[in-house]
């Protein structure tokens, strides 16, 4: 059996890492703030959803894909400012292994999120992908 790529306390840190800084965020944080009413429980939720995809724990249960398409207001512009501080964020963890790939997946969940966002809006017109560049 190969060793894990990571811990929850290194998955702990990097998920509350990064959501301090959104709070902080002049553009994301009032978003944030203004959807999310517990704090506390949400980060939890969050800590389980990225050990579910970090360490494959099916641990997160929900449906993250209505809470988001149901957001007034996101664009590409948006989701690119959330992924950079993303990387931000996951550049400073010790573990590099598990920075990278917590960044691959954070740009395919970024592009779920926006392709369904688009698709909940205007079914009949082709969505346009995030481009990274």
């Amino acid at each position: 059996m190969s060793a894990a790529l990571c811990t929850e306390t290194e998955i702990s840190n990097l998920v509350h890492a990064f959501y301090a800084r959104v709070r902080q965020d002049a553009v994301l944080g009032p978003i944030f703030d203004a959807h999310i009413d517990d704090w506390d429980h949400h980060l939890v939720k969050l800590v389980d959803f990225w050990s579910s995809i970090l360490l494959r724990t099916g641990r997160f249960t929900g449906t993250p894909m209505p809470k988001h398409a149901a957001l007034p207001g996101l664009n590409t512009e948006l989701f690119h400012h959330w992924l950079g501080l993303f990387r931000t964020t996951a550049a400073e963890q010790p573990n590099r292994a598990m920075a990278e790939q917590a960044c691959a997946m954070a740009e395919r969940i970024a592009q779920s999120l926006w392709l369904g966002y688009q698709l909940k809006r205007n079914p009949d017109v082709r969505p346009a992908e995030l481009r990274y560049g």
